[in-house]
């Protein structure tokens, strides 16, 4: 009788378990045949893994361009014009201000774990023939790509606003790279200093004032003082989706907050949106920073919460325009729910859109972005294909 129950036993765990093992094996067989035909350019125009730009979320081949001569021969010049001809493009420039501080930061801290940091050159007489200079006029072969291109900016132009709203950005992603450092508190507090001198050389542009934002979130302001603060945001530029995309986490949980502040703040940006604008999406950032952490449980993302803020972010994407320098960043996210909520032909659609890019919320939070960023175009992948869709079904590739 106990061996007779045993063996029933046996078949009911078998009959449980074996659809469910099996279940789990052609998805994960899909999810590595969703890999291999994201990542080859010749399947569905994907970007491979390996090439991916975690610099920016989306293209912006002037930037690049400039970026990268700076980069080559660390001489500010390319960059100090760029940001001169984006002029009141605050949200243009908001974004490549973020991406400029950030290829500094990046830079500098691949030459210190490289042991590539030079010193700045001491005045004196010029090096002696075939020594190495670390003058603007000196061999490109022989430069040191230690970001300094952006010292010698600031020290060379103090006055430049751009060079301060950079230096500025580049120490707040400093601190924010190691925060349990000794000087995370001071580096911050320095980063507002420069933040505040900037503002002080253009009092219409708000980007001085979104750097602070990220201060202000870090080193606790009173609400009163980060209410004045992002009064002065407002002033000058009412719907800058980069500044309550900045503005947005202080007011949640995880900071000097609570959902409840969170949800309201997007919802009341996402009331007051003029037509074109992208705050119609803020709520999703919201609903992002409230999720439990690791949890890829499908019914969360089948809620109306969820279900409300794609659809309102959705709706953002299409009616903005096509090069709004933020559109990219609610793709992204919209990207990785799109996936968690199994609505895998609108993630292709995403996909189409930014695919190449990966400098954006989620993948940023992630300690490999492109990887992380990868991951999920697999999955889209495979779920469109286990519903029907293939290369010929596909939007067209992106273009790069």
């Amino acid at each position: 009788m106990e061996f007779l129950l045993f063996l029933l036993v046996v078949a009911a765990l078998a009959a449980f378990l074996v659809p469910r093992l099996m279940q789990r094996r052609r998805a994960v067989k899909a999810a590595v045949g969703g890999f291999t035909r994201s990542n080859d350019p010749d399947a569905y125009g994907f970007v491979p893994a390996a090439e991916l730009d975690v610099r920016l979320p989306g293209p912006d081949h002037e930037l690049v361009e400039a970026l990268t001569e700076t980069q080559r021969t660390q001489d500010y010049e390319p960059v100090a014009r760029l940001l001169a001809l984006t002029a009141d493009d605050w949200e243009l420039r908001w974004q490549r201000v973020q991406s400029l501080a950030g290829a500094a930061a990046v830079e500098l801290r691949a030459a210190r774990a490289t042991g590539a940091e030079q010193p700045p050159p001491e005045p004196g007489p010029a090096p002696a023939p075939g020594g190495i200079s670390f003058t603007k006029d000196a061999p490109t072969e022989a430069r040191q790509q230690d970001a300094r291109w952006l010292r010698n900016w600031r020290t060379e132009r103090p006055q430049d606003r751009s060079a301060a709203q950079v230096y500025a950005q580049f120490l707040v992603w400093q601190a924010l790279a190691d925060p349990s450092s000794a000087d995370h508190r001071i580096v911050l507090e320095e980063a507002r200093n420069v933040a505040r001198e900037a503002a002080a050389m253009a009092d219409e542009d708000p980007t001085p004032h979104l750097t602070e934002l990220f201060v202000a979130r870090r080193l606790g302001y009173r609400r009163a003082d980060f209410e004045a603060l992002w009064n002065e945001v407002v002033r000058r530029a009412p719907h800058h989706m980069g500044a309550h995309l900045a503005a947005l986490p202080y007011w949640s949980e995880k900071w000097h907050g609570s959902r409840e502040d969170a949800y309201a703040f997007a919802r009341n940006a996402a009331a007051r949106a003029p037509e074109g604008s992208l705050l119609p999406a803020l709520p999703l950032f919201a609903v992002w920073d409230h999720l439990p952490e690791a949890n890829m449980v499908r019914g969360m993302y089948q809620s109306k919460v969820v279900e409300d803020a794609i659809e309102a972010a959705e709706f953002a994407v299409n009616e903005a325009a096509d090069d709004h320098p933020v559109r990219a960043h609610v793709l992204h996210l919209l990207l990785c729910l799109l996936v968690r909520s199994e609505r895998f032909e609108e993630a292709m659609e995403a996909l189409r859109a930014v695919d190449g890019y990966v400098g954006a919320l989620p993948w940023i939070e992630a300690p490999d972005p492109a990887r992380a960023y990868a991951a999920y175009r697999a999955l889209a992948v495979a779920g469109y294909e286990s519903h029907g869709g293939s290369t010929a079904s596909a939007p067209p590739p992106p273009l790069h």
